[in-house]
């Protein structure tokens, strides 16, 4: 799935990585790309106009865990986006959740919307985003989430930046 199977979470990590993606240059044009790694073709980013996606972690796949087992790897994701998501409180204040309800709707309509959330629902990430902004660098936004694309499919967290604001969309 992602450039981050295999990889144990580590929230010290986890930050620096999305404070590695804050600081990096964002595109000024262009459309949606999405990269992959060369050798295995999984997802390691996508790039377009003012923001960038990137996998941050990645479960271990859920083919035949069901009950009590996916309960607990579906808590085991969320735990984690939480240890992310207090770290991230402590250095830029209260976030708010931006749902991807709007999105994941407009997407099955075939409905335009912005940039930044066709390509989230293009990669399969319907997770609500949690979302802080702007921050101190360079007024960009950042925003996380953890989803699931499927129910054998493992859970992955993704980071957003972008230069424009995240917000949610209206019906």
């Amino acid at each position: 799935m992602t450039g981050r199977a295999g990889e144990v979470f580590d929230t010290g990590r986890t930050v620096s990585d999305i404070e590695s993606l804050l600081a990096a240059d964002l595109p000024t044009g262009g459309v949606p790309v999405s990269e992959g790694d060369p050798a295995t073709g999984e997802w390691t980013g996508t790039r377009g106009e003012g923001f960038r996606v990137a996998p941050l972690w990645e479960s271990d796949a859920l083919t035949g865990v069901y009950g009590r087992e996916w309960n607990e790897a579906e808590e085991a994701a969320e735990a984690n986006l939480a240890l992310v998501v207090a770290e991230l409180d402590q250095r830029w204040g209260t976030h708010r959740k931006v749902s991807m309800r709007v999105p994941l709707f407009r997407g099955q309509a075939g409905e335009p919307m912005p940039a930044l959330f066709q390509s989230l629902c293009d990669l399969d990430c319907y997770g609500d985003l949690t979302v802080w902004g702007p921050t101190v660098t360079e007024g960009r936004w950042v925003a996380v989430s953890v989803n699931q694309c499927d129910g054998d499919a493992p859970m992955i967290m993704t980071a957003v930046v972008s230069q424009l604001p995240i917000i949610e969309l209206s019906d």
